[in-house]
């Protein structure tokens, strides 16, 4: 199951590669073939933009509506805990 966190992490990456692609479209050196398939990808991620919001809408829908609960978890680091020193 995707978590809140999981899914921002999705679209963060999801915009630096978008950001990315922008820019090598706008480079006056490349040629028409490689601005297609730049266009193309860019098509592309901006489907999975659209895919990752509307997957975090409609998980943040289900948790406020209490469909879903959130999980916590607690953090069971062992290092610089005395207890667990030889």
């Amino acid at each position: 199951m995707e978590t809140i966190g999981s899914l921002i992490d999705k679209i963060s990456i999801n915009e630096l590669k978008i950001y990315h692609m922008k820019e090598q479209i706008g480079r006056p050196d490349i040629t028409d073939e490689q601005r297609g398939a730049f266009n193309c990808r860019m098509s592309i991620l901006l489907m999975q933009r659209e895919d990752l919001s509307t997957e975090l809408q409609a998980l943040y829908d289900d948790i406020f509506s209490g469909r879903k609960k959130l999980k916590l978890y607690r953090q069971l680091k062992m290092y610089n805990d005395k207890r667990f020193k030889d």
